[in-house]
């Protein structure tokens, strides 16, 4: 079974992709005079910097949760430095393995001492605090058709985020994301674990991801009309189609399965050439805010450097 998986394993990431090409492909094919039709008004310019501005702030406060998550590692790092190695990788993300920003954050976290361990841990952890973030909103702002069923569904996310079984998570997504960083050797070496419940990392996703599903709504909003009742199902939809694009083998970045999977989410309540002309937007902003972000970055790093010289 191992050798049947390893061998389909390499072609698996271009079926994800050609299948998430296909659905935007038609989509577009069917739905393009009405996204063309589509006119941003001044004030939807407006609405898309404001956007701009969430998204890049949501990155930002990432990279300081990062921090925190490598304080609970007792690596004695500050949240500016947490912060500027974090917007400087992430772009990276886009590279082909989707994992380069993670060797980069590794590579930078041991230059400054902290072991290789703690580093990897760190990496690892994020993507999976990050998963039950979204997961958490995604369930808290559907509709209480059945409150029971989301208390229930609450409770076992939080319980898979217990030291036990967050524990055994990450050595199963260390065998993935860690080939890129570490060696055998190197990991025998180091066996960490998570000693206490990450609340105050959980908490700080929960903002993020909650920060990114404002920056998708203000998007929709720049282009047509989003009344209050609507944001539960934007913010849970947007919750879902983000997870997806974090866990699903796919483009890097999760370009496709995050576009693919919330137009599919929404299209009952937003026409589809709204659907289709926000989530080209969005996903063109993301990338702008991502850029600024490095850039930001490294003028810090810079200006730190010439003060110091």
């Amino acid at each position: 079974m191992k050798q049947i998986w390893s061998r389909l394993k390499p072609y698996l990431r271009w079926v994800i992709l050609g299948g998430t090409l296909f659905f935007l492909l038609k989509t577009l094919k069917d739905h393009w005079q009405e996204a063309a039709a589509i006119r941003i008004e001044p004030t939807g310019w407006a609405i898309l910097a404001i956007a701009l501005s969430v998204t890049l702030t949501a990155h930002i406060w990432s990279g300081w949760v990062w921090g925190w998550i490598l304080q609970s590692l007792s690596a004695p790092v500050k949240g500016s430095w947490s912060v500027a190695i974090y917007l400087k990788t992430n772009i990276a993300k886009y590279l082909p393995g989707n994992v380069w920003h993670f060797y980069g954050r590794v590579r930078a976290t041991q230059a400054i001492g902290v072991s290789f361990g703690v580093a990897t841990l760190s990496v690892l952890l994020e993507p999976l605090l990050m998963a039950a973030a979204a997961l958490l909103i995604a369930l808290i702002s559907l509709e209480r058709n059945n409150w029971k069923l989301q208390v229930l569904s609450l409770a076992v996310v939080l319980l898979a985020i217990h030291p036990r079984f967050l524990n055994f998570g990450i050595k199963l997504l260390s065998k993935f994301k860690g080939k890129a960083t570490k060696s055998k050797s190197q990991a025998a070496a180091e066996p960490l674990q998570i000693q206490r419940y990450p609340f105050l990392p959980l908490l700080g996703e929960l903002g993020f991801v909650g920060l990114r599903g404002t920056g998708f709504a203000l998007t929709l909003l720049a282009l047509g009309s989003v009344i209050p009742a609507q944001l539960p199902l934007l913010l849970s939809a947007f919750s879902l189609a983000w997870l997806l694009g974090l866990v699903v083998p796919g483009a890097p970045g999760g370009i496709g399965v995050f576009e693919v999977t919330i137009i599919a989410l929404l299209k009952g309540n937003f026409s589809a050439g709204l659907l289709l002309s926000a989530v080209v937007l969005y996903r063109l902003i993301s990338i702008l805010a991502e850029a600024a972000g490095a850039g930001l970055a490294v003028l810090y790093e810079y200006r730190f450097f010439k003060l110091r010289s």
